[in-house]
């Protein structure tokens, strides 16, 4: 299921490159406020490492998801966006029921990762300002405690509302207590003896629970 075949174009902030230089971007800035100038050679070679690193690790998640999930790499992004605004429904039903199991997929893994993800930040984010505070950085570990609190807070109310976006949008497409709502449905749907069907639409991908082909 390629981006081009349904119309889409990949932003550019998608691309690898993209992502590599806002992590670059990023390390250098927070470096250099921390250490200053003085050390901006090794803060460079350090940031593309980093970069590389992060570039690498984020494009491997999106391969991942899209084997597991029936789509194009290039289409994750674009679906995880809709996801978290609540936003428009993919035309296509092949796509929404890759976005459903895509939400099924970080639905999982924010259940499986919720007991270590959020100690382990919150020890790295205020383990750090005490040795600052430790060594005599006074400054610096100021700096790092009130960053450190912001960026959890956020990480905390974005993690909430994403969660609330994701029930949303699973329920906007599956219908509630219904199957996979595959596109616009004209009129009623009919039985072969001309009355209501009796069952939920569901899609070809055999509804909220549909396998992609590979992903096993």
């Amino acid at each position: 299921m390629g981006s081009q075949g349904h119309g889409q174009v990949q932003r550019w902030q998608d691309r690898w490159w993209a992502v590599g230089l806002l992590v670059l971007v990023v390390w250098v800035g927070i470096r250099l406020a921390f250490d200053g100038w003085s050390g901006w050679p090794g803060i460079l070679v350090g940031g593309l490492v980093y970069a590389g690193f992060m570039t690498w690790l984020v494009m491997r998640r999106r391969r991942r998801d899209a084997r597991a999930v029936g789509t194009d790499a290039a289409r994750v992004p674009e679906l995880e966006r809709r996801i978290a605004r609540n936003g428009e429904l993919p035309e296509d039903p092949a796509e929404q029921a890759a976005m459903i199991r895509l939400i099924r997929r970080r639905e999982e893994k924010l259940r499986r990762n919720r007991w270590w993800a959020f100690p382990l930040l919150a020890l790295l984010f205020f383990g750090i300002p005490v040795l600052w505070f430790a060594s005599g950085n006074v400054g610096a570990g100021l700096w790092g405690l009130a960053f450190g609190a912001a960026f959890l807070g956020w990480m905390v109310w974005f993690n909430r509302r994403f969660v609330r976006r994701m029930a949303g949008m699973r329920e906007r497409i599956e219908g509630v207590g219904g199957g996979l709502v595959t596109g616009p449905v004209a009129g009623p749907v009919t039985g072969p003896a001309g009355g209501r069907a009796a069952g939920p639409v569901t899609g070809p991908a055999g509804g909220a629970e549909g396998v992609a082909p590979g992903a096993r």
